[in-house]
């Protein structure tokens, strides 16, 4: 008998890898169906998204707030670092295109001169960590998911400091240290604090909700 429990033990487990359920799944492993067109349409989707939520926005200068972080970190969670990694570079790359995918629908080359998109380019890396991260489960419990969600909001600053300092300067405003912290920094903390929040509390009812499924 314990012979038997210990194989349905291991078949159950095996099983439950084969069909995606496996300890270290994402939402997005939670369909039914899966391969190349699933998760083409995921990352199509998770670019779709991002662009919507751009067009939320509070407008300032140099940089507007958005919801473009909160897309970030909830579609990187969600389709976890591979499909994350992708979907905001088809976001970046369609955008550069000429696809109204940043705020106030602009797009095309010119957005390189923007002093925002340096912010741009750290989604991408920002998608990739919180979706490592969410792969080992930090985005079950309201606790880790919210470190796990504030970390990934602070990504883009790293590479959208720098882009809005070299722009400044190319346009004559000041961009010394405390110049670009207060254009690209300070304003957002509060938002990016409340955005990372709001995220870390859908995730796990997201995963309650999957279980009762």
């Amino acid at each position: 008998m314990v012979l038997e429990r210990d194989q349905q033990s291991i078949l159950g487990e095996s099983m439950t890898n084969a069909t995606g359920f496996a300890r270290r799944a994402v939402l997005a492993d939670r369909l039914r169906t899966s391969g190349l067109a699933t998760d083409a349409a995921l990352v199509a989707g998770g670019a779709l998204f991002t662009a919507a939520m751009a067009q939320l926005q509070v407008p300032m200068w140099p940089v507007p707030i958005t919801g473009q972080t909160l897309a970030v970190v909830l579609v990187g969670a969600t389709l976890g670092a591979r499909r994350g990694i992708l979907s905001l570079l088809v976001y970046a790359v369609a955008g550069l295109a000429g696809a109204p995918f940043f705020a106030e629908f602009s797009g095309g080359l010119a957005a390189l001169a923007s002093p925002s998109f340096g912010y741009v380019i750290g989604f991408v890396p920002a998608a990739g960590l919180v979706g490592w991260l969410a792969r080992r489960n930090w985005d079950r419990k309201v606790g880790r998911a919210t470190v796990a969600m504030l970390l990934a909001t602070a990504v883009p600053f790293v590479t959208g400091l720098p882009w809005l300092a070299v722009v400044l300067g190319q346009l004559g405003a000041p961009n010394d240290v405390q110049s670009v912290l207060a254009a690209g920094l300070y304003p957002f903390i509060v938002g990016g604090v409340a955005k990372a929040l709001i995220a870390a509390g859908v995730l796990p009812l997201a995963w309650k909700l999957v279980g009762r499924r």
